[in-house]
């Protein structure tokens, strides 16, 4: 009877293994551009999943356009243009819909990070056509990298972030009506009193540079009635994922704070589960972009490490985005060694 069980054990974990490998895919193998990063996630009204991620030449290269592929029950479609600027790098697509039933593409556009303008698109059919690319007033970049947390009542509260030469900073920007305003809230940083010991390493400085500090790339998900928190993806001196509280639905916010989470100054994502549960997926490494990995949460706070998705020994898996689909599975994507876009699902029921 125990060998019978200890069988069945070993079947079903077999199984589970090979559900999951299953459920791993490449958006594409073969694209018009040799690199890809950033990829964003939306589920739409019809069950479809659409992706987006900027590709071209490399990062910041003149050629480097927003890149679309939509996911129906035959698998990924062939990755198609969403929009391209002229003779200017594309960066961090960030898709969402907001309660009047606009799918939204947000986007930024420069030579480099410093230099970025906001601009967005929107679709009124489910991303089969898109609006006129616009450009946003001076100050406004709209979801920096992360899906914005849409309330019951249509009101967007969206994490955004600046960086500069000596230093980064997370914002929030709050709109009431859709997007045709926006009121910008912050900065929100890691105060002196609240920074970790200093770390064994420090950030890489090329000639001229200054040392950065701060947090940027927030992630918003709901944990009580009013209570918001968002996940900040760290510099290397502060080298842990930190957190930060609105308990007035994104009016104002606490001082940010580290969680007991390593982060090698690489991108996050968090989702609010359905069951009060928070799930994250980040690099649980102090260095590189490898391992890539799933953490769960009960209280929002304190996160058990529950999956490793990637963890080729210097390899690139970064920059990913999660969301929770209709049938309670967790779908995500991430950079794939700067080459390709990869796509994971993951059945709710493995989510311990």
């Amino acid at each position: 009877m125990l060998i019978r069980r200890l069988f069945l054990l070993l079947l079903a974990l077999i199984t589970a293994v090979s559900h999951a490998q299953a459920a791993k895919e490449f958006i594409y193998t073969t694209a018009p551009f040799p690199s890809a990063h950033a990829s964003t996630l939306v589920q739409l009204k019809n069950g479809d999943l659409l992706a987006a991620w900027f590709g071209g030449a490399k990062e910041g290269a003149d050629d480097v356009a927003i890149w679309g592929s939509r996911r129906t029950a035959s698998g990924w479609s062939t990755p198609f243009l969403l929009v391209r600027e002229p003779n200017v790098a594309s960066w961090n697509p960030v898709l969402f819909e907001t309660r009047d039933g606009k799918l939204w593409l947000y986007y930024k556009y420069g030579r480099r990070v410093r230099e970025w303008t906001g601009a967005r698109l929107f679709s009124t059919d489910q991303g089969r056509t898109w609006s006129a690319p616009e450009h946003l007033p001076a100050g406004l970049l709209g979801p920096i990298k992360d899906k914005p947390l849409v309330l019951d009542d249509g009101t967007i509260v969206s994490g955004t972030s600046v960086e500069s030469y000596s230093s980064w900073a997370v914002w929030i920007d709050r709109s009431s009506d859709n997007g045709a305003t926006w009121r910008k809230i912050g900065p929100i940083t890691v105060p002196a009193r609240l920074m970790p010991p200093a770390p064994t390493q420090t950030e890489h400085l090329g000639p001229g540079e200054e040392h950065v500090s701060g947090i940027i790339q927030p992630a918003i998900v709901r944990l009580g009635k009013k209570h918001l928190r968002l996940y900040a993806r760290p510099t290397l001196d502060i080298g842990r994922i930190c957190a930060a509280d609105s308990f007035d639905d994104g009016i104002t916010w606490t001082d940010a704070h580290p969680l007991d989470l390593p982060n090698p100054n690489s991108g996050i994502d968090a989702v609010g589960l359905r069951d009060g549960r928070v799930v994250l997926i980040y690099n649980n490494t102090t260095s590189g972009r490898s391992p890539l990995n799933l953490a769960v949460s009960k209280d929002g706070e304190h996160f058990i490490m529950f999956q490793t998705l990637e963890d080729q020994p210097g390899g690139e898996f970064s920059y990913p985005a999660i969301i929770q689909g209709r049938d309670s599975n967790l779908h995500l994507t991430y950079t794939w060694n700067r080459k390709r876009i990869s796509y994971v699902e993951i059945p709710l029921s493995e989510v311990p």
